[in-house]
Parts: structure tokens; C-alpha cells; sequence
């Protein structure tokens, strides 16, 4: 076949993929509606149906060994949802207002879901234990989803968590139940729903192999093809859904369209089918790819607990972050391979102005997850945040977390490739969390990531497995001690 004729495929295959989809997700939430389904597992519902077909093409890719082109999808696409569906969204709607509830609840997973994608694909851990790891977490999660007010309270946890439980759930489900209100669905629904269901498993199977066609015959990466392409064209409709909900002031529906989308698939579209086939020969590009759709995940969850939604700053970060990570992976594709230019600079241009922004207070927020009035310290301040180490000031223990990540730099730097203590900079956030402070524990963790960076030069790993392993663990460390320091601030807001 000529290159015209797998175009008009291509275009065939993206109109019918994309507009099965889009009925499959109207007629699962009516029959989803008739189920009895809570307004957070209709979500869910929809979120699977809609990623048909990226789930399809990343199926059909790993099973015709392109592995580049099947991960290139699911963790492009995640990507593209974080830029498209919650910074586009911001941008549209000038605001998207979140509870830091609703945050938590659906962040916590999908940073759980992300790191697990990022060390699969390092290959630390195999894509079935990966597999197993996810699906147990997003099971427990869409358990919880289902349970109705009632039941929760017959949960053996303690009853603050169950309050808080409570109150997340019902604000993601009031902002769906206005979002997603579909009539009761009939037998028609369901044969539509089966056919509609094989259109987007035949279209997309179409769509993909003839992306990947036309890629080798114009000499196009498969995993530009895969994380670029095939990933930005199988999202648009996730892309359109959110920002109509963003406009419409709906923040908790975009926000859980997002990261449920994005769970759904890293678990169904790339672990499930590695779990079979396996991921393949690793690759750098890979790898840069799945460290900027993590770091991209954080980042976006830290703007949007910090300032109890997205404004259109945060929301341009976002944006700006995806295109970077898009010319960081054509830079590296040009090249061949990831250097120094590719992987190191670009993190910083985005990390940094992120950085700035957490660490700078936030002003009052406007409209619906407007930031509740702060209590007042004796004085009429701010209640303080009284550190864990009894006689130590917050300011005396956050210079000694800093101090600790230089002297371990110093060190590092010192002894050269024959001691790699690149890891042992994670203690610097950890000291931090006895401030109670989540920004300078953030601040802390920024720089031990950079020092990381910069650290596997001298120690000879840079740009390896090894240096991306320690960051990673160095990011999971600063992102659960941020959450600590963050816990115990919110705990004296509410305890002067």
C-alpha cells in the first residue's frame, strides 16, 4: 500500500475510533445509571470507555513486539491529559477550585500509579509485580468510590478518617452528579454499547498500525509515533470532556477525569499487556518519557493542593512542562540517545519557576474552593506550626535539612564513582518534615533532586538506570514527606 492510502487508514481509523468511543461512554453511564452505579463510579465507568482507545492501541502495539509504541501511548497520553485536561482547563476557565480533600483522595492513587509505571519501565521491578501493586491500590480505591454514605461508617478505621472519607467522596460525587447525568439505560443501550465497544477495538487497531506504518516509511521514531502522535490524537476526547467541565466550574469532575484516566491506562493499556508480552529493551527515550509523565504528576498535584485548585499560572506551567518534555524527547531522538542537554536541562527550566511558585505564599483564593479562613495566632497572626523537635525553631531545622543534602553532595562529589550516595540525599526531606512546614519540605526535596542530577557526573552514572532509580526514590521520598509536613500543618490550622 502507498503512503496516501495508509493516510486516508489513519484518518478513517482516528474519525471512527474517536466517535465509537464517545457513544461506548453515553451508553455505558446509562447502563451504569441502571445498575444502580454512585455518580464516582460512573466516572470511572466513563474514564474506562473513553480510553478505549489509547488502552486499544497500546495493546495492539505491545503485541506486535513495538514496544516503544505501545508505551509511548499510555504514558504520552497521561501526559497530554495532565497539559490538556487540567492546564488547558485552568487556562479556559481562569480557575479550576478543588478541595484539598478531593486532591489527597484521587493524588494519592495517582501518584501510586505513576511511580509504579516509572520503575516498570526501568525495569526495577516487573511489569506483572507492577501490575499486581496498581491493580490493588485502584481496586481498593473504586471499593471505596461504590460505598455509599451509610456504609462507610462500617468501616473499621477511625472516625476521623471516616469523616474525611465522607466529605471527599461526596465532593467529587456533588460535581459529577451535576457533570454526568444520564437517563436509565435499556437493552437498546447495551447492543449499541457491544457494537460500538468492537468499532473502537477494530478503528483503533486500524489507527495504530497505520501510525506505525507511516512512521518507518518516513523514518519517524516509534516512539515520537507513540508518545506524540498516536498519544495527543486518542486523547482529544478526554481533552474536550474536561475542559467543558473546567468552563462549567466543575474542578473535582476534571480533576477525576484526569487521574482516573490516567490509571486506567497505565494498568489496562501498558502493565496488563507487558505482564504478557513484556516491555521489551529499554531504551533512554522510554524512560524520559515515563520520569516526565511522573514529574508532571506531581507537579500538577503540588500546584493544586498548594493554591486549592489551578489558576491560569499553574495551568501555563503545566502546559509549558508537556511541550518541554515533547522537545526534550525530539532533542534526545535526534541525538540517538539521552544526554546531558536532554534530560537535565529541560527538567530544571520547568522544575524551577514550579519550585518558585510553591514555595511563594498563595493569595486568596476566588469562588468554589476558596481557602478557608486561617486561624489566629494570640496576636491576631497566624496560628504557628510548632516543629516536632522540642527547643528547635522550624527555620534552625529546615537550614539542617539543607545542610545535610550539601554535606551529602560534598561528600558524593569527593570520593567520584567509587561511593554513590546519590540515594542518601532523600534524608534531607525526611529531616525537613519536623518543621511542619510542606513548603520548605518541598524546597528541600527540589534540591536534592538537583543536587542528584548533578551528582551523576562525577559519580558516572548520569543519565543511567542507576541515577534515574535514585531519583525516583528520591521523589517518592520528598512527595510522602511534603504530605507529612503538609498533615501536620493542616493539623495545627485545625488544633491553635
Amino acid at each position: 500500500m502507498t503512503s496516501a492510502s495508509w493516510l486516508v487508514l489513519f484518518v478513517v481509523g482516528v474519525m471512527v475510533s474517536l466517535g465509537s468511543s464517545w457513544l461506548l461512554v453515553s451508553r455505558l453511564e446509562r447502563l451504569g445509571e441502571r445498575a444502580g452505579l454512585s455518580e464516582a463510579l460512573l466516572g470511572m465507568v466513563a474514564a474506562l470507555a473513553a480510553d478505549a482507545p489509547e488502552i486499544t492501541s497500546a495493546v495492539t502495539a505491545l503485541a506486535h513486539g513495538q514496544a516503544s509504541v505501545g508505551a509511548g501511548v499510555v504514558i504520552g497520553s497521561n501526559a497530554f491529559n495532565l497539559a490538556a485536561l487540567l492546564g488547558l482547563g485552568a487556562l479556559v476557565a481562569g480557575r479550576i477550585g478543588l478541595h484539598r480533600r478531593v486532591v489527597w483522595l484521587s493524588g494519592s492513587v495517582a501518584v501510586w500509579v505513576a511511580a509504579w509505571c516509572l520503575l516498570a519501565v526501568l525495569g526495577l521491578v516487573s511489569p506483572l509485580a507492577g501490575l499486581l501493586l496498581v491493580a490493588a491500590v485502584l481496586a481498593a480505591y473504586v471499593a471505596l468510590l461504590g460505598l455509599r454514605r451509610e456504609r462507610l461508617g462500617a468501616l473499621p478505621l477511625p472516625g476521623l478518617w471516616i469523616r474525611w472519607l465522607e466529605e471527599a467522596i461526596h465532593e467529587e460525587e456533588r460535581e459529577l452528579e451535576e457533570a454526568i447525568r444520564p437517563r436509565r439505560g435499556t437493552w437498546r443501550d447495551g447492543a449499541v454499547a457491544a457494537v460500538m465497544l468492537l468499532a473502537v477495538v477494530a478503528a483503533s487497531t486500524v489507527m495504530e498500525r497505520a501510525a506505525t506504518t507511516l512512521g518507518g516509511q518516513f523514518g519517524v521514531a516509534d516512539i515520537v509515533t507513540g508518545a506524540v502522535v498516536l498519544a495527543v490524537v486518542t486523547s482529544l476526547p478526554n481533552a474536550v470532556a474536561a475542559v467543558y467541565l473546567a468552563a462549567r466550574g466543575r474542578g473535582a469532575a476534571a480533576l477525576s477525569t484526569a487521574l482516573n484516566s490516567n490509571a486506567l491506562n497505565v494498568a489496562a493499556g501498558l502493565l496488563l499487556p507487558a505482564a504478557i508480552t513484556g516491555l521489551g529493551a529499554r531504551s533512554g527515550q522510554d524512560v524520559l518519557v515515563a520520569a516526565w509523565y511522573a514529574g508532571l504528576t506531581a507537579v500538577t498535584l503540588l500546584l493544586a493542593y498548594r493554591g486549592r485548585g489551578l489558576s491560569r499560572l499553574p495551568g501555563t506551567l503545566i502546559i509549558a512542562g508537556y511541550l518541554v518534555s515533547v522537545a526534550a524527547l525530539l532533542a534526545a531522538v535526534a541525538q540517538g540517545r539521552v544526554t546531558v542537554l536532554t534530560a537535565a536541562l529541560p527538567a530544571a527550566a520547568v522544575a524551577v519557576p514550579c519550585t518558585v511558585l510553591l514555595a511563594l505564599r498563595p493569595g486568596p483564593a476566588a469562588g468554589r474552593g476558596a481557602r478557608a479562613p486561617a486561624l489566629r495566632g494570640p496576636r491576631g497572626g497566624r496560628a504557628q506550626v510548632a516543629p516536632l523537635v522540642p527547643g528547635w525553631s522550624a527555620a534552625r531545622l529546615w537550614r539542617v535539612s539543607v545542610l545535610l543534602c550539601l554535606a551529602v553532595a560534598a561528600l558524593d562529589a569527593a570520593t567520584g564513582r567509587h561511593l554513590i550516595l546519590i540515594g542518601v540525599l532523600a534524608a534531607g526531606p525526611v529531616t525537613a518534615v519536623a518543621t511542619g512546614r510542606w513548603r520548605r519540605t518541598a524546597l528541600t526535596g527540589a534540591l536534592a533532586l538537583g543536587l542528584g542530577t548533578l551528582l551523576g557526573v562525577p559519580d558516572g552514572v548520569f543519565a543511567t538506570e542507576v541515577q534515574y532509580a535514585f531519583l525516583a526514590a528520591i521523589a517518592v521520598v520528598t512527595a510522602c514527606a511534603t504530605a507529612g509536613a503538609a498533615l501536620i500543618g493542616h493539623h495545627a490550622d485545625r488544633c491553635p
